[in-house]
């Protein structure tokens, strides 16, 4: 949410997709478009789903650039579906940007827009575990950010 507030402050569109995971939690990534190509912004805790350059012909294309690398606990690739891009203009009304209150009505809203899903569901079980190392590396963003709290270089 806040990546695409600062995208609508830099006078672009503040667009979310959201991103639905199997055994997994959802994640949402702000994207924009330059010279009609895709990039993506987004904080997590998995360092590999973080940003994207906008070299992406479509939305569908750059949800797959993170497929390999969005990862449940136990190391298995868990991305299944992808939302269409929602402009957060249409809140406006509410103060999405500057409100304190509660922001779960965009959440409810986006839960409820159509999904499109990036594998056939028979062969969904069928993806094998990441390799350790891949899910250790993955995971370097949790320990740099918790390392910060701490005050650890």
């Amino acid at each position: 949410m806040f990546a695409a507030a600062c995208l609508g402050f830099s006078g672009r569109e503040p667009l979310i997709v959201d991103l639905r995971a199997w055994k997994d939690d959802d994640h949402v990534i702000a994207v924009y478009k330059d010279d009609g190509l895709w990039g993506a912004v987004s904080k997590s805790s998995l360092i590999t789903l973080e940003y994207r350059e906008p070299v992406y012909r479509s939305i569908r294309e750059l949800v797959m650039s993170y497929f390999d690398f969005y990862l449940n606990d136990p190391g298995h690739v868990s991305l299944r579906e992808y939302s269409r891009p929602l402009n957060l203009r249409m809140f406006d009304s509410r103060g999405w940007v500057t409100s304190d209150d509660d922001l779960s009505f965009i959440g409810e809203y986006v839960d409820n827009t159509r999904h499109y899903h990036l594998l056939k569901r028979k062969n969904a079980p069928k993806l094998h575990k990441v390799d350790g190392t891949l899910l250790k590396a993955s995971l370097l963003a949790q320990k740099r950010r918790a390392n910060a709290c701490r005050g650890i270089g």
